[in-house]
């Protein structure tokens, strides 16, 4: 499947906010309001789709993907690059994840290659811990907010990789 990303438009944005998701990711559930819609609206957003056009998911950068709450223990105190993501609830479970996500790094490595780039991601949810780990992230902060455990992972920039892969060679 070839990915592709562009803005986000306000007709999307009202497409996605209306999306639900089965329990327990229902979590991630969003209520459609002139706040969330204006956020989406920021210019930190952006739609994704396949080659025929269909809505895939988005992905969001800098404080929109932050959980606000973090800021009080001080887990977005390093200036890093931070990614958050959703994917269509059609498609969630479905082994669409490695693709999505790592066209999302792929893309964000692109534009800003000399930067970390750092997610938050519910404790709950370790089928995209997995998935992030697969990808490269490490685990670097934990928070509690509302209720719900969270954590940071931070995923070098891919010119690291064979830095870290000759340091793990060493200790073997």
């Amino acid at each position: 499947m070839k990915l592709d990303h562009v803005a986000m438009n306000r007709k999307i944005a009202v497409e996605i906010l209306k999306w639900e998701y089965d329990s327990p990711y229902d979590f991630y559930n969003n209520k459609l309001t002139q706040e969330t819609l204006a956020e989406m609206m920021d210019g930190s957003y952006f739609v994704i789709t396949n080659d025929l056009s269909e809505l895939i998911g988005f992905f969001c950068t800098g404080k929109s993907a932050q959980v606000p709450s973090g800021k009080k223990f001080k887990v977005y105190e390093e200036p890093l690059f931070d990614m958050g993501l959703g994917m269509n609830p059609q498609l969630v479970g479905r082994g669409n994840g490695y693709e999505f996500c790592s066209y999302i790094v792929k893309v964000i490595e692109e534009y800003y290659h000399s930067h970390s780039i750092r997610l938050t991601v519910a404790k709950f949810n370790q089928r995209a811990i997995y998935l992030y780990k697969k990808l490269g992230f490490i685990q670097v902060n934990e928070f509690s907010a509302n209720f719900t455990d969270f954590i940071t992972m931070v995923k070098k920039p891919s010119f690291y990789k064979g830095l870290s892969d000759t340091r793990d060679n060493d200790k073997a």
